[in-house]
């Protein structure tokens, strides 16, 4: 071959490989959609053929195949590829499978018996894709404070009052605590999820040799920063500055969960630091979710009141998701903290009506190479339990708008309202980076986030005019509109708007280590 020229052997094989998609019947014809693929560029009218769970054609021609959908003026998109969710439910998934969600993962907090959780949900079935990190936290509890916390973020709410698990550890312990992520990591988790804003006594040189394993293994980490504050000391700042520097003493894949949340007013500052480590050739990155409140347990440090006027709210800013109460002062918070420290509650940081909040939180959406993760929360029903199996949800249901409304809501302000992002640009940070980020613990995710033949037939069909998050603060509960069809594994699990509930497609996804 001569420069650009194509060889007759190379013709050849692609005619032949053409003729074949041709004249192969597929199981099913998407037909006539504006197909999106972030990693190729595309952005044009295409059908594409699947089979079993594997997409078999892209292409122009009108292939056989034993069913075929229409979908002439909607857009089809690789499934949403979710980092951020501790919305591991049946009914919670299913909720973010109506926002466009075809893989839910618990990074952040991590899991903390990665293997009995994943045959759980393998035996249970779910209608998503879902999978989980090896969680730091939850080993500091086992080895600081003899707990045996169960499953992800809420196992973590339900230890999270110990009284040691926060403190530094001595030189003996921490080879206990790294031994323990290791031995998660061998369970086929997907990478380390390090809640370090939980527990930002816990010392430098720890989160240091953190990384190092996680080099070790090519395995990603997934930090919530140290530090938040506007102002020193302990500024967001000097939060993200640690996972930068980290990154670059240990060679770690080093991600930085929420940023939105975790920068706040410094996001500007924060933001060069971000785009710094990336144009500097880190391995680093990023994820936001479009809303101006966030949600954790009521006792998480930076919630004490003393520090609550550095990042400009006070008590009555927090909303306790299972009674609704505001704290009328800084006394009440403390006794809430004492006497139900896993409690849930919403934290309003930003207004978003308020044009330079909502400036804010623009700026954390568009970083370069950000993804979008929602921090999705698992719906809780009136006696304050976890809704598990029950479909629809109950109006009564409650959590925060992100768990239903995070993509559908990016997508309809970033790119239908504001036009601040191309539409390819958009739908690459929900599918093609977050796959990305994943793919040297898990190849699996090299065929996700794509529309390419051979990937994984994980995909979304949506009317971008109609596409919304209707889930508001005061009704969490209410499902995005505008997806009309989702595809998990190559199964509808949701067909012509509907969701159905017996669709449960969804696999385990593990890392290689497993």
């Amino acid at each position: 071959m001569v420069g650009g020229e194509i060889s007759e052997q190379t013709r050849s094989h692609r005619v032949t490989a053409e003729d074949r998609t041709a004249t192969t019947e597929h199981d099913l014809l998407l037909r006539g959609a504006r197909v999106i693929d972030p990693e190729t560029g595309l952005d044009a009218v295409r059908n594409v053929a699947l089979t079993g769970g594997t997409i078999t054609a892209v292409t122009e021609q009108d292939v056989p195949a034993k069913k075929v959908v229409d979908l002439a003026g909607r857009v089809l998109a690789p499934g949403f590829i979710d980092l951020h969710s501790h919305a591991q439910t049946t009914s919670s998934l299913r909720v973010q499978a109506l926002d466009g969600v075809t893989t839910a993962l618990e990074l952040e907090a991590g899991d903390a018996v990665p293997r009995t959780t994943y045959k759980i949900a393998e035996d249970a079935g779910r209608p998503i894709n879902f999978g989980y990190s090896a969680s730091w936290a939850m080993a500091r509890m086992r080895v600081l404070d003899g707990a045996a916390p169960q499953g992800g973020f809420l196992g973590f709410a339900d230890h999270c009052g110990g009284p040691r698990w926060r403190d530094k550890a001595t030189p003996k312990e921490l080879d206990l605590i790294l031994a323990d992520v290791e031995s998660q990591l061998n369970e086929g988790t997907l990478g380390i999820g390090v809640l370090l804003g939980y527990a930002p006594a816990s010392g430098r040189n720890e989160y240091f040799r953190l990384a190092r394993l996680a080099a070790r293994y090519d395995a990603p980490t997934f930090t919530h920063a140290r530090f938040k504050n506007p102002d020193d000391p302990e500024t967001a700042l000097e939060g993200i500055s640690e996972v930068v520097a980290t990154a670059m003493g240990t060679g770690a894949h080093m991600h930085v969960c929420h940023i939105n949340s975790t920068s706040l007013r410094a996001i500007d500052e924060v933001g060069e630091v971000a785009e710094g480590a990336r144009a500097a050739g880190l391995r680093f990155s990023t994820e936001g979710y479009p809303y101006g409140a966030g949600m954790t347990t009521i006792n998480a440090p930076f919630l004490h009141p003393d520090n609550l006027p550095r990042v400009g709210i006070t008590p009555g800013d927090l909303v306790v998701l299972h009674s609704g109460e505001r704290p009328r002062d800084g006394r009440r918070l403390l006794e809430l903290q004492l006497t139900e420290p896993g409690s849930m509650v919403a934290i309003h940081y930003l207004d978003e009506s308020d044009p330079d909040d909502w400036s804010v939180l623009q700026k954390a959406l568009v970083l370069p190479d950000s993804a979008v993760a929602s921090d999705a929360i698992a719906y809780i029903g009136e006696d304050g339990g976890l809704i598990q199996d029950e479909w629809p949800l109950p109006p009564s249901a409650s959590s925060h708008p992100r768990t239903a409304g995070t993509f559908s809501r990016f997508i309809r302000m970033m790119v239908r309202e504001l036009d601040l992002l191309p539409l390819t640009d958009a739908i690459g940070r929900c599918t093609l980076r977050p796959a990305q980020i994943l793919q040297s613990i898990a190849p699996r995710f090299a065929k996700k986030g794509r529309v390419q033949v051979g990937a994984d037939a994980d995909l979304v069909v949506f009317d971008l005019d109609t596409i919304s998050d209707r889930s508001t603060y005061s009704d969490p509960a209410q499902v995005s509109a505008g997806v009309d069809q989702l595809l998990v594994n190559g199964e509808f699990v949701i067909r012509d708007r509907v969701l159905l509930p017996e669709a449960l497609p969804g696999r385990a996804m593990k890392g290689r280590l497993a």
